[in-house]
């Protein structure tokens, strides 16, 4: 049950994180950036926060990786 919750938390956040690159390539628009910052000054510099939320979407994205080859190189047993 926690890896099934693991997997659909992590889905989540690849979803939600295409959205946010769909957004970015559509319209210059970037959420991420909206609700945490860009740092200081004009730079395009992200802040710790919004770097954070970067690396989790990066790492839930591998995780999700992970969960598609396994269920394409090993065959589930049906009861």
């Amino acid at each position: 049950m926690p890896l099934r919750i693991i997997n659909l938390f992590t889905l989540l956040v690849v979803i939600l994180g295409g959205i946010n690159w769909g957004l970015i390539g559509a319209f210059q628009f970037d959420v991420i950036s909206l609700l945490f910052g860009r740092g200081a000054g004009r730079t395009n510099n992200p802040t710790l926060t919004a770097q954070v939320f970067y690396v989790l979407i990066g790492l839930c994205a591998a995780w999700q990786l992970i969960v598609l080859f396994r269920r394409l190189l090993v065959p589930r047993q049906r009861p």
